[in-house]
């Protein structure tokens, strides 16, 4: 499915991954020894203070919600980023019309990044997300 919907012509990559920290939230990770992975099952807060207050409980929070997004299936944290500048979470990413997602991305840059194939890519993801949490709640009610 994802090798499918990089090929589709026009579509934002929205399987790539690229750097959203800055250099010095950076290195206050490594000197925390946190790994970027780690910040999805972070508390805002609890790393506030282990920063030294060095991160704002809002840029926390923006972390932690990009590492959550990007840890779907064939989203990296180049989208998962955009997604979270625009004000979405891993909640509204799973449950609102992809064609929502891809309108607020855009009217938040100001400019046209999503399609109308980005946004059936972004859909067909959300169809496979949706299946597989089906599945685990049927597994964990038996």
């Amino acid at each position: 499915m994802t090798a499918q919907l990089k090929s589709l012509p026009g579509t934002f990559p929205l399987h790539e991954d690229k750097p959203f920290t800055s250099e010095s939230e950076w290195v206050i990770l490594k000197l925390l020894c946190r790994p970027l992975d780690s910040l999805a099952d972070a508390d805002a807060e609890e790393l506030v203070q282990a920063s030294g207050n060095q991160f704002t409980v809002q840029r926390c929070r923006e972390l932690i919600a990009i590492v959550r997004i990007s840890r779907l299936h064939g989203l990296g944290s180049w989208m998962a980023r955009l997604l979270v500048e625009a004000g979405l979470n891993e909640h509204d990413v799973l449950h609102l019309e992809a064609a929502e997602l891809c309108r607020r991305v855009n009217e938040h840059m100001g400019y046209s990044i999503c399609n109308t194939a980005t946004s059936r890519a972004l859909e067909g993801l959300q169809t496979v997300w949706r299946s597989t949490a089906t599945q685990a709640m049927k597994q964990e009610e038996q």
